[in-house]
């Protein structure tokens, strides 16, 4: 007798190119009905904070940036500012941030580049982004879409985990991963895609074992049934706002590091 994930695999194994789109885009379509506030969960007010709070995003949380960046900031308020800074002093302020002397030497170096290139102004075109330190498509694709509002995908652990499970991809590469969601959805939609597919991946859809009997999308999800599907157990398992005993400071406080 088939699993309940091999049932929703087989349910799924024929579908056509066109029959995937359509898929995608309901899915999307209740996403956005499920988490309607889905934002940016990084602090920011200017392009250069929201680059910088990116950069020092790998590896760590978004609520550890947020706890480090207002010091930063205040201290070093634009690029520069951040470009003739003190390095040990630039780590002291990150340091919780993990891996804190090369996001130093990175931002201060992209600070630097801010200044001699582009007169501390953050560029909004992609091909200029990528040539930043320490900056790669997912933080270009970031800034754009929420800077700038330039539509992106942004491709981070969320987003990749959740689209090979959604059959979107079969792509672990970030880049190629991102061109073969892209074209599933209309560009106008890749901004809040990401942000509302990020959100499913912290709340729901876990990288461990996600809450299969609490999903919206179960009826859609050729990976339905890896995860918990006992429906009491399962809502168990949600986390921030969508906790059965959340707080509303628990609400705020994002998952996992990008």
């Amino acid at each position: 007798m088939l699993t309940v994930a091999e049932k929703s695999a087989r349910k799924f194994a024929k579908e056509t190119p066109l029959g995937r789109t359509r898929r995608a885009r309901k899915i999307h379509r209740i996403l956005a009905e499920v988490y309607p506030n889905a934002k940016c969960e990084l602090d920011f007010e200017t392009p250069f904070q929201l680059l910088i709070a990116t950069v020092l995003s790998a590896q760590t949380t978004d609520i550890r940036v947020n706890s480090v960046t207002p010091s930063l900031f205040a201290a070093f308020p634009d690029a520069h500012a951040l470009a003739v800074a003190n390095l040990i002093e630039v780590e002291e302020h990150i340091r919780s941030t993990g891996f804190y002397r090369a996001k130093a030497r990175n931002i201060v170096k992209l600070a630097n580049e801010l200044v001699d290139e582009y007169d501390g102004v953050v560029p909004n075109k992609l091909d200029k982004l990528v040539k930043l330190a320490g900056v790669g498509r997912k933080t270009a694709n970031v800034v754009l879409g929420n800077a700038f509002d330039t539509p992106g995908l942004t491709v981070d652990t969320h987003m990749g985990r959740l689209a090979r499970r959604f059959g979107w991809t079969e792509e672990t590469d970030p880049v190629k991963a991102e061109h073969e969601i892209a074209v599933l959805f209309p560009k106008k939609d890749l901004t809040m895609l990401s942000h509302r597919v990020i959100f499913h991946g912290r709340r729901i859809c876990h990288s461990r074992k996600p809450a299969c009997g609490a999903c919206p999308l179960t009826a859609l999800c050729p990976s339905f049934g890896i995860g918990e599907l006992d429906p009491d157990k399962a809502r168990a398992m949600l986390r921030f706002e969508m906790a059965p005993l959340a707080t509303p400071a628990e609400e705020a406080v994002p998952e996992e590091g990008r």
